[in-house]
């Protein structure tokens, strides 16, 4: 989706039926109350001395008394004191039975003003009351009325007067500006205005005609990039439109420049993804995702090289710019997971390998005590699916690196990640086979580097700048994250890990060691960096011996695990308050537990311990921490989920199952797992974190239990096979 749409006011109530006239009053209307004065002598002041009149005007036989008072609302109205005494005084009622169906032009147009500036001001829930008063109705008969005055030859609206055409923008900018605001409310005031033709069509016209205000343009392209979102029919409408020719003009526009562009590309992403359109399954004219990159790319080039966030044409500014990209960016990520995920016939590995000699097998096992698997039971592979989910669920944060990189270094790594597909000695078809993946690569992960590190490197960032970083992030981990779950084992996906390798190491050295440097006091951009990170890590553990750029480890000798471990310590007690509070720490958390900055924190630390090249010294540290830390405070000192990630790590780098260096693993077992004696403290772990299974409640949290029982299994599986290849003395 290319513009994630506000939680919409819910509850049960709809709109009663639509009016033919928009005089009449809805059924199950609410009844208009008389209103007392305020309490506070000052407010009943204003009260007497600006409201009342203004509202007696409001509905004056006299049209220009009508007009002149509407004008007068719409300027006050943007006072808080006035508009909260202006709601106290029902003028939406006066709004909708009067305003809104003046005979004169100036009237009307005030009147949709002062609805537009309300609805922008007020909280999300002024809108659900809108829609239950019927604005809907209202807005359909004035979108008609608009599109009939733009669209008539009798005569032509280029003919009319320069006031009356301004008085018609004018009402098409706040009518647009309101199906926006409803539509992101309320799901039910969602469908009603997508389901609405005449809504529609006023939408599709004002996109179509040349000779639209720049705003109106660009409010209409909001509208329709709110309304395409996970909605198949909105989006058939558009395809299907051979009036306006819609898709056609989207496609125009998306080769243009500026706000419109991405507005467009971001419809368009809508687009493709409700039809499914991607690289395996090109749509109309081959249409995919790719085509949308190189220019959601070069607007954040041409964004971030105007400087400042001063407003241009339109609603559009820089920061509009860069922010709705990189969304969109964010967006075609996560969808273009989605449809690898759709077109792969692989099997992916996802935990311990029962077929393989060298790692923990069921055969093995099958008649040792515990009797986990018996003779005549087929080796549950399901343990291993959790490994996988629950990497790939993770949406972690980075917080790395000690040192700072100064320009030059910056600069290298940029030239790395453009020129990483240039070389003519690399085999790149793996990845010229996924274009919408190359064109992220090549194009638009260097411009959210460079705004992530320009963010970063500010100390003192705005609010503003900090929103910025945030998307700047969230667009690297989830290109990075589509990428990690991408299966590397075997050699035909090389050439895309080759492209790759240098990307990510600019990304780390570039945006999450400098965030981790920094110590920052930021939960969430910790947490999102986390989970960049660990995407990283999932991909760079593959060792290419034969590659001689893939010798350097990633995390380096910054000691960025240990800030790892520190936010780990962190989120522990940030638990802790909030528990003690009886509070969330978040929603997202709240709602997945494998979600948490614990759990990304566990899940960038294993990765690293399981690199070939990380030093046997930062392997026993990561070891001991999430046997030692993380375990030992089973069952209720550690979160389930956390020890259900630190065990499917732990499995990872000492059970050999997932490995590119096979001596590597030898070493970490030899000089790490027997010689620091991991097997007594995974032994101790049993006990504990059968009890912290059972206390995980399968109704409330069914996933977490389901996985908490696989890795259970796990471990059952993996004490006793190591138990039975304890090296002799």
């Amino acid at each position: 989706m290319g513009k994630s749409r506000r939680n919409r006011g819910g509850g049960k109530g709809g709109a009663a039926g639509a009016r033919q006239d928009p005089l009449s009053k809805p059924k199950g209307a609410p009844t208009w109350k008389p209103v007392k004065p305020p309490s506070d002598p000052e407010l009943a002041a204003l009260r007497e001395r600006r409201i009342l009149p203004v509202l007696r005007d409001l509905q004056s036989s006299e049209p220009k008394a009508r007009s002149a008072a509407a004008a007068a609302v719409a300027h006050i109205v943007q006072d808080a004191q006035c508009r909260k005494l202006l709601l106290r005084e029902q003028v939406v009622r006066v709004l909708l039975d009067e305003t809104l169906t003046d005979a004169s032009l100036e009237g009307r147009a005030a009147g949709w003003e002062i609805l537009r500036v309300l609805a922008a001001e007020e909280q999300p829930d002024f809108c659900v009351h809108l829609y239950r008063v019927d604005v809907v109705t209202a807005i359909q008969h004035a979108a008609r009325k608009v599109t009939e005055t733009l669209t008539t030859s009798n005569p032509p609206f280029s003919k009319t007067s320069k006031a009356e055409q301004n008085f018609v923008w004018s009402i098409a900018e706040a009518l647009t500006a309101l199906i926006d605001q409803l539509a992101e409310a309320h799901d039910e005031a969602f469908d009603a205005i997508a389901k609405n033709a005449d809504i529609v069509h006023f939408l599709f016209v004002l996109i179509s005609i040349g000779f639209a205000t720049a705003t109106v343009s660009e409010n209409a392209l909001l509208c329709i990039l709110t309304l395409s979102e996970d909605n198949r029919p909105f989006v058939e409408a558009i395809l299907a439109d051979e009036t306006t020719k819609t898709y056609d003009r989207l496609t125009s526009f998306q080769r243009g420049g500026g706000y419109k562009a991405v507005l467009a590309c971001g419809i368009l992403h809508n687009v493709f993804a409700a039809m499914e359109w991607h690289d395996q399954n090109p749509g109309r004219g081959g249409a995919s995702d790719a085509v949308l990159v190189p220019t959601l790319s070069h607007s954040l080039e041409q964004a971030q090289s105007s400087g400042g966030v001063t407003n241009g044409n339109g609603l559009s500014s820089p920061a509009d710019i860069l922010q709705l990209a990189l969304e969109i960016l964010a967006s075609i990520g996560t969808t273009l997971q989605e449809s690898l995920e759709k077109g792969s016939k692989d099997e992916e590995w996802d935990g311990i390998e029962d077929k393989d000699d060298d790692v923990m097998d069921a055969d093995a096992i099958s008649d040792d005590e515990d009797g986990v698997v018996s003779e005549n039971e087929e080796p549950d592979d399901k343990d291993e699916d959790a490994d996988a989910d629950a990497d790939a669920d993770g949406d972690g944060d980075d917080a790395d690196e000690d040192d700072e990189m100064d320009e030059d270094a910056m600069e290298t790594d940029m030239e790395m990640v453009t020129g990483a597909d240039d070389r003519p000695d690399e085999d790149n078809s793996g990845i010229d086979d996924m274009p919408t993946l190359k064109e992220l690569l090549q194009r638009a992960v260097p411009q959210a580097l460079k705004i992530a590190q320009r963010t970063t490197s500010n100390g003192d960032s705005d609010e503003e700048t900090a929103v910025l970083c945030g998307h700047a992030f969230a667009t690297l981990n989830n290109i990075a994250w589509t990428v990690s779950c991408i299966d590397f084992s075997e050699g035909r996906s090389a050439p895309i890990l080759q492209a790759w390798r240098p990307i990510a190491r600019a990304i780390w050295r570039g945006a999450v060691a400098p965030v981790l440097a920094s110590d920052t006091s930021d939960v969430g951009l910790a947490t999102v960096v986390t989970s960049l990170a660990w995407a990283l890590a999932r991909t760079l553990h593959y060792h290419d011996e034969s590659d001689t750029n893939d010798k350097e480890f990633l995390a380096g000798s910054g000691g960025e695990h240990k800030k790892f471990i520190s936010l780990y310590q962190t989120s522990r007690y940030l638990r802790g308050v909030a528990e003690a509070a009886k509070e969330k720490i978040t929603d997202n958390e709240d709602t997945d537990p494998f979600q948490t900055l614990g759990v990304r924190c566990v899940g960038v630390l294993g990765q690293l311990a399981l690199d070939a090249r990380a030093p046997l010294e930062l392997n026993r540290e990561i070891g001991s921490f999430l046997l030692e830390t993380v375990l030992r405070r089973l069952p209720d000192g550690t979160p389930a989920a956390d020890a259900v990630e630190a065990l499917n790590q732990l499995f990872d780098i000492y059970g050999g199952g997932d490995d590119s260096d096979e001596e590597a693993a030898r070493n970490r077992d030899r000089e790490v797992f027997w010689k620091e004696g991991f097997l007594k403290h995974f032994e101790e772990a049993l006990p504990k974190f059968r009890t912290a299974v059972r206390w995980v409640d399968k109704r409330k949290q069914a996933e977490l239990r389901l996985r908490a029982e696989e890795a259970l299994m796990n471990l059952r599986r993996f004490i006793q096979y190591k138990q039975k290849h304890r090296p002799r003395s």
